[in-house]
């Protein structure tokens, strides 16, 4: 019978990780990109935003504007459903 070696086994707070992460893999990229396509939206909306404003290129500017607002929700959305599978 082989004795397992303790410098192979985990402590609980790595098992806990490793376990969690087996649940939810790549968890924590997916959070980056919602972020990211999030904020990229974000800028967008702002710069369609001001345009609108200032009346120019606004057969343009208006769906585009809507495109970005649409995205910032979808980014959201993601989000808080990635929060709620999360909770036990």
């Amino acid at each position: 019978m082989v004795e397992p070696n303790s410098k192979n086994r985990l402590n609980p707070e790595q098992y806990a990780r490793l376990k969690a992460e087996m649940k939810t893999p790549y968890r924590g990229l997916r959070q980056f990109i919602y972020f990211g396509v999030g904020a990229s939206g974000f800028i967008g909306a702002f710069v369609f935003f001001f345009q609108l404003l200032a009346g120019r290129n606004i057969d343009s500017a208006l769906p585009n504007f809507a495109l970005q607002v649409g995205i910032i929700a979808l980014m959201v959305f993601l989000w808080r459903w990635e929060q709620r599978r999360q909770r036990p």
